[in-house]
């Protein structure tokens, strides 16, 4: 029986020990559910998590159309065929926590050094090792013919050199010194007539030649689009060839696949480092010096106090706005921990600073993972059904790129198999409904309607700049519904948070059409700008609507991931001010590029020193 209360708080921790036994719980907030592993506590099981997110996925997928119906109080007495699921996830759980075997070392036998022979490796005074000679013979031969000619002569003239080493022995000391004068002054006047004379590279064409781009087209006519221009109708724009790598990127992709976040930690190469060089602290310090600084820090079964976090908490605040964590939301997240661990006992070899890293990994964690999951897959195949179009809408500031992102979910809905229609609801930005048309011909290149029974995947509805966008948006919908598209994408203008009128007419939009999902994309490379933003959208959501329940963000698309390294704090500030969901992460330039966030990825880069 689990004893301990269930904590809601994004804080809590998600882990209850009782004598020799612990227990791991996940809760899901959308069905009311608690998924609990049990283990002993003297085993060091590392796939208990991946276990418990498993179970946690594959549970509520298989039952999720009878919660909805029921609700989680109306089956208790039920029953759950989940047996061999369970034996099958369990089993992929071992087989993914084993440990690599470590590589075998090479024998003298099979090492390079072993073929060598004595011979090889005794240098006569006077000669080059031959490896450096190889090399300079190889550097040669990516040269011009004529330097690699004058190698041979060098060597020549060493070997005259050789040859009248026993020659001087017999000269006097003057004739000697009266030779090497001569054969100084004759080696610098051949290097002064090489310098001068003129080197063939240097006798170029004159005159300056267009420059050729490798991903360019010599071909105006290729590039010109204007005779195409389908302004005011939501005609099917004409297919465009190019290359398809190029916009693809990753080749061995599963199309249609939703690929999770990736990041590599560092903390195992740290640990190594950490293990090889344990002797260097104790030689200065000496056996009695090495072994109290190692206790330093340790406490032994007391209660921890806040005099003893602090200065570690003030560390890790100072570590999270370094990562791009908004200042307010660190303090918070800082002042959480502190309460949550404040009191609790410790056990006899931990150390602060580990207990209160732990503790904010969790916390981390606990805010990225979201209260309410958003299956946009799942979503779409339910609008069919009730045979109408999914309908997403994306705003957000000025060049986050939500019309690349866009097209970007465009991609990954089409290889999914559903059609889409674009709507473009920019009718400000110059270039805003050109951008999309362009991206509208590469998906129809990539996806000819001959590949999908004659169907034609992916069509815009614009009806040019200074319209409208709510109107634009409403006619859009109603044109995909007749027409049968499956989803719509709602482009709209950037506009700063502080500009009233923008505002209003994006809640207007909102309230007119009603989308299924409102994504806010913001960019992975704010600080504390991110706060402001969501905050103050909200907030204009909310003032500006006409509806009693007014609509608010539903969801984020964080873009620009690429181009942080580990300075992820923007998804923390985005997560916490407004507790919804990062459906999509952009991470580069192709339509390949779309990722699904992972909450222990993104951690892990936080974390990192």
């Amino acid at each position: 029986i689990l004893t301990a209360p269930l904590p809601q708080e994004r804080g809590g921790n998600n882990s209850f020990t009782h004598e020799a036994l612990t227990l791991k719980y996940k809760l899901d907030n959308q069905f009311e559910l608690v998924f609990v592993v049990g283990f002993q506590k003297i085993l060091t099981l590392t796939y208990v998590d991946k276990l418990i997110d498993d179970v946690h996925k594959e549970f509520r997928d298989k039952y999720r159309n009878e919660f909805q119906q029921k609700g989680a109080l109306g089956l208790l007495n039920g029953t759950f065929d989940f047996k061999d699921d369970f034996m099958r996830l369990l089993r992929d759980a071992e087989e993914s926590s084993k440990v690599r075997a470590p590589t075998v070392m090479k024998t003298f036998e099979q090492s390079l050094k072993s073929q060598k022979t004595v011979k090889c490796m005794i240098e006569t005074r006077g000669e080059k090792p031959k490896e450096k000679v190889k090399n300079k013979k190889n550097k040669g031969s990516k040269k011009d013919g004529t330097e690699a000619v004058a190698v041979p002569s060098k060597a020549s003239a060493a070997d005259k050199q050789l040859s009248a080493a026993g020659d001087k022995e017999e000269l006097t000391k003057d004739e000697i010194l009266q030779k090497n004068r001569e054969e100084f002054f004759r080696r610098h006047m051949k290097a002064g007539e090489k310098s001068r004379s003129p080197k063939p590279d240097a006798q170029k064409e004159k005159g300056k030649k267009p420059r050729v781009w490798d991903l360019g087209n010599s071909n105006a006519k290729v590039l010109d689009y204007s005779n195409s221009a389908t302004n005011g109708s939501a005609e099917t724009c004409p297919v465009e060839e190019f290359d398809p790598d190029m916009a693809l990127g990753d080749k061995n992709r599963e199309p249609g696949r939703l690929y999770d976040l990736e990041y590599e930690s560092d903390d195992e190469a740290e640990e190594e480092k950490v293990v090889q060089n344990p002797s260097k602290p104790s030689a200065k310090k000496g056996g009695l010096g090495g072994m109290f600084g190692m206790l330093k820090g340790l406490v032994g079964s007391k209660s921890l106090t806040r005099d003893d976090m602090d200065p570690v908490l003030e560390k890790m605040k100072d570590h999270l706005i370094a990562k791009n964590v908004a200042a307010e939301i660190a303090v918070q997240l800082c002042e959480s921990v502190a309460k949550k661990l404040e009191g609790k006992v410790m056990g006899t070899f931990t150390t602060v600073t580990s207990t209160v890293k732990q503790a904010l990994q969790e916390a981390l964690v606990q805010i990225l993972q979201p209260q309410r999951r958003v299956d946009v897959l799942r979503d779409v195949m339910d609008a069919q059904r009730h045979r109408r179009p999914y309908v997403v809408t994306f705003c957000g500031v000025n060049g986050v790129g939500k019309s690349t992102n866009l097209a970007k979910i465009s991609f990954w809905l089409i290889e999914n198999g559903f059609s889409v229609l674009i709507a473009a609801c920019d009718t400000f930005r110059a270039g805003a409904v050109e951008q999309l048309r362009t991206h509208t011909r590469r998906l129809n290149a990539l996806h000819p309607p001959e590949s999908h029974g004659g169907r034609t995947m992916v069509q815009l509805y614009e009806k040019g700049y200074g319209k409208d966008a709510a109107g634009i948006a409403m006619e859009a919908i109603s044109y995909a519904r007749n027409q049968g598209f499956d989803v719509v994408l709602v482009d709209t203008a950037g506009r700063m948070q502080d500009n009233a009128p923008l505002m209003t007419a994006l809640a207007k939009l909102i309230a007119v059409n009603a989308p299924d999902l409102v994504l806010f994309v913001g960019e992975a490379l704010v600080g504390n700008e991110a706060v402001d933003q969501l905050v103050k959208f909200n907030k204009a959501l909310a003032d500006h609507s006409m509806a009693q329940t007014p609509r608010l963000i539903d969801g984020i698309v964080l873009t620009k991931f690429d181009t942080i390294d580990d300075k992820v704090g923007a998804a923390i500030s985005m997560t916490y001010i407004t507790s919804k969901p990062i459906v999509f992460v952009g991470t580069g330039q192709t339509y390949c590029d779309l990722r699904s966030l992972n909450a222990k990825a993104v951690v892990a880069a936080l974390m990192k020193a």
